[in-house]
C-alpha cells in the first residue's frame, strides 16, 4: 500500500513555492513503505553473520531541547526533568546491551559514533559521562575514527564542553542556523547570537579535531541582507566545515500546520533559497573552502573528513539507538518506537523497541547508494562495477540523459558529475532514479 496524502516531487516537475512535504532525501526506498509487519526481517538480520566488508557505526538519538523550532520535524521533548533524562540514558544503555548480544553486532568494532537530536548538548555533564562510559563498556570503540556531537550554542558552558572533549568527542557540529536574533526568535530557536560568540572561543581553546557550523537558507524572515551577514560572520569564525540546508517544511512542523490551516507563512521560494545557497558556496570558495557535498564545504588544508556521512552513504551497517532512531543491518532498515513511554517500557522490559522495518532487495541497495553518493556531486563508474557488478551508466541511462538535457549533470565513461545547478537542487533530482512503485508517493 502506498500513501499519497503528502505532496511529493513529481518526476520532471520542479516545485516553485515551498509547500508542505519532505524534500530532503536521506534514505531509499521511502520511509512510507516501512511496515510493522516487516519486523521479523530485522530479527533475522540481527541473528545473521555480519558482512565483513561492511563497517559499523553508532547513532544515538538525544531527543531533548530547550524549545522546539517551528520548522523542526524530529522527535524532540522540551518538558523532561533531570530524573527523566537519567531514565532515558539508562534505557539507551540497556538498548545498546540488547543489540550488542545479537550476532550481527556482537564483537564488532565501531568506525564512527554520532550523537544527534534534538540537542545532545542539552543534557548535563553528569549524564554525558554516564552515557559515554556506558556505551564504551558495552560496545567496542577501539577503532572509532570520529565522534560527532551536535550542539546548540545556548546549552554550552565551559565545564560542559570540557566534559564533551574529555569523553572523546572529536567533531563538534554547532547549530547556529542564522546570526540574526529576530530571525532566530521568529523561527523558534532557543539561542541568540550572544550565546554563539560566548561558546565559540571555548570550542576553539579545547582543540576539537573539527568544528562544523550549520546554517539554514530560507528561514522565515530571511532577506538577502540578513543572509549575506550570516555568511560573512560564518566565514569570520573560520570553522573547519560549513553545512547549509535549504529550509523545507515536512508535515509535523509548526509552520506546516499553519499552512495547512490556511495561514500564510512568509517563507522564500525554492529559486530564492537556491540563490542564497549558491551565494554562500561562492563566498566560502573565495575564503578557501572546497565543496565536499551538496550541503557542505570544508576549509582547504584541514581535515575535512565526515566519516559518519561517507560511511552511511556507502551503505555501512548502522546501529541506531534511542526513541524514534533509525538503523540498518544486512540491508534491513528499521526504526524504533517514536513515543516516549512505549519506547522506555519496551527497553526496560529487556526487549528491542522496534516500530517498523523494510528489507531491501539488492537492486534497491544499489539505487540507494547511487542517489546518496550523488549528493557528493559525482559518481565513479568503476566503483559500482567493483562493488555491485553493475554499470550505472546503463542501469540509469534514461535518468542521466534526462538530467543532462536539463543541464543538471554530465557524464562520460568514467564519471557522472553534477553541474552547479544540479548540486543546488540535488534532492529534487533524486526521484528520477526511483523505481516506478516509489515515485510520486509520500516520502515519510
Amino acid at each position: 500500500m502506498t500513501e499519497k496524502s503528502e505532496p511529493a516531487t513529481t518526476i520532471g516537475v520542479e516545485p516553485k513555492e515551498t509547500g508542505v512535504g519532505s524534500n530532503f532525501v536521506s534514505n531509499y526506498p521511502p520511509y512510507s513503505f516501512w511496515r510493522t509487519e516487516n519486523l521479523a526481517d530485522v530479527h533475522r538480520a540481527l541473528d545473521g553473520a555480519p558482512d565483513p566488508q561492511s563497517p559499523l557505526g553508532l547513532y544515538v538519538h538525544i531527543p531533548f531541547c530547550r524549545r522546539r523550532c517551528k520548522f523542526c520535524y524530529y522527535k524532540v521533548f522540551t518538558d523532561k526533568n533531570a530524573a527523566e533524562v537519567q531514565r532515558y540514558v539508562d534505557a539507551v544503555l540497556a538498548e545498546a546491551e540488547i543489540f550488542a548480544r545479537r550476532a550481527a553486532f556482537a564483537g564488532r568494532s565501531l568506525r564512527f559514533v554520532y550523537f544527534g537530536g534534538g540537542t545532545p548538548s542539552y543534557i548535563s555533564a553528569r549524564h554525558l559521562e554516564s552515557l559515554f562510559n556506558g556505551l564504551k563498556r558495552i560496545l567496542n570503540w577501539d577503532d572509532v575514527q570520529e565522534v560527532t556531537f551536535e550542539c546548540e550554542p545556548g546549552t554550552l558552558t565551559l565545564p560542559k564542553l570540557e566534559t564533551i572533549r574529555r569523553v572523546g568527542v572529536t567533531r563538534v557540529s554547532l547549530g547556529i542556523e542564522n546570526f540574526d536574533d529576530a530571525i532566530l526568535e521568529e523561527n523558534g530557536r532557543a539561542h541568540l547570537t550572544k550565546e554563539i560568540y560566548r561558546a565559540e572561543p571555548w570550542i576553539r581553546n579545547l582543540d576539537f579535531d573539527q568544528l562544523n557550523i550549520d546554517l539554514i537558507a530560507g528561514m522565515v524572515g530571511e532577506t538577502w541582507e540578513t543572509w549575506k551577514d550570516s555568511v560573512r560572520k560564518t566565514i569570520e569564525m573560520d570553522p573547519d566545515s560549513v553545512t547549509i540546508y535549504q529550509m523545507e517544511l515536512p508535515f509535523n512542523t509548526v509552520y506546516s500546520q499553519r499552512l495547512l490551516d490556511g495561514s500564510t507563512v512568509p517563507i522564500a521560494d525554492w529559486s530564492t533559497k537556491r540563490a542564497w545557497h549558491d551565494y554562500a558556496f561562492s563566498e566560502l570558495a573565495d575564503a578557501g573552502f572546497e565543496t565536499s557535498s551538496a550541503y557542505t564545504m570544508v576549509k582547504s588544508g584541514r581535515d575535512g573528513r565526515f566519516v559518519y556521512r561517507d560511511s552511511v552513504w556507502h551503505g555501512c551497517d548502522l546501529l541506531g539507538i534511542g526513541v524514534s532512531s533509525f538503523g540498518h543491518v544486512g540491508g534491513v532498515h528499521f526504526q524504533n518506537l517514536s513515543q516516549w513511554e512505549p519506547y522506555l517500557q519496551k527497553v526496560e522490559a529487556g526487549e528491542l523497541a522496534l516500530e517498523r522495518a523494510f528489507d531491501t532487495a539488492p537492486e534497491e541497495r544499489q539505487t540507494r547508494e547511487t542517489i546518496l553518493l550523488l549528493k557528493r556531486g559525482h559518481l565513479e563508474v568503476d566503483y559500482f562495477k567493483k562493488k555491485h557488478g553493475i554499470d550505472i551508466l546503463e542501469k540509469f541511462r534514461s535518468a542521466f540523459e534526462r538530467l543532462r538535457e536539463r543541464g543538471m549533470l554530465d557524464f562520460d565513461s568514467r564519471v557522472v558529475r553534477l553541474t552547479r545547478e544540479g548540486l543546488l537542487r540535488v534532492d529534487q533530482l533524486l526521484p528520477e532514479f526511483y523505481a516506478e512503485r516509489y515515485q510520486n508517493v509520500r516520502y515519510t
